[in-house]
């Protein structure tokens, strides 16, 4: 199953879609909304997808593409510095949910939406661009750059880069730059004292 190709009126088509499934929900979004919006009917919807499933998962899939690329292109200039590479990784994913951010917020709140086919077409993307993360994790932790749990750190980490979706203003003070050099700052404060009886 291959749903993403080279055709500009599909992706066209994929990047509407994405727009309507923020705005209405997936469930809420009907054939013939997505159809109305794209200006063609209702019918020929299905020229381009098989059903509504094949176009979430069209949406999830784009944005997870375009998600590795922006990734792999950060680390293979970040250097072996495991800081820039945290920087670097972190950057690249705020610009991924600014450029792309339709197919993102999708991707967070729908996924449950997706059938089982679907699920099994994505799940090595989203595995991944979730193991780059755990390397740059990993390299970090080693170095005694940050501290804690790596399970936890990494889902941490994207939990809060992923919430940007919800409050990030792109023509407020802060450029992604900002925001991605001020969340390694944070992270790679002086360890924690451990929490215990006094």
């Amino acid at each position: 199953m291959t749903l993403v190709n080279a055709s500009p009126r599909r992706k066209e088509l994929v990047r509407i879609a994405a727009r309507l499934f923020v705005e209405e929900g997936f469930d809420r979004t009907t054939v013939r909304m997505l159809a109305q919006a794209m200006g063609i009917k209702s019918g020929s919807l299905f020229h381009h997808f098989s059903d509504k499933q094949a176009i979430l998962c069209a949406v999830i899939e784009t944005g997870m593409q375009h998600a590795l690329t922006l990734a792999r292109g950060a680390l293979a200039e970040a250097g072996c510095s495991p800081e820039v590479r945290l920087d670097a990784l972190a950057k690249a994913h705020l610009e991924t949910l600014l450029t792309e951010r339709n197919a993102h917020v999708v991707a967070l709140y729908e996924w449950r939406r997706l059938d089982d086919a679907s699920r099994d077409h994505l799940i090595h993307l989203r595995d991944a661009y979730e193991s780059l993360w755990q390397k740059v994790v990993d390299e970090s932790l080693d170095a005694g750059l940050i501290h804690g749990d790596r399970l936890l750190v990494r889902r941490f980490v994207l939990g809060a880069l992923n919430w940007t979706v919800r409050w990030y203003d792109p023509a407020g003070p802060r450029s992604p730059e900002a925001l991605a050099r001020e969340l390694v700052a944070m992270l790679t404060g002086p360890a924690p004292e451990p929490i215990g009886r006094a």
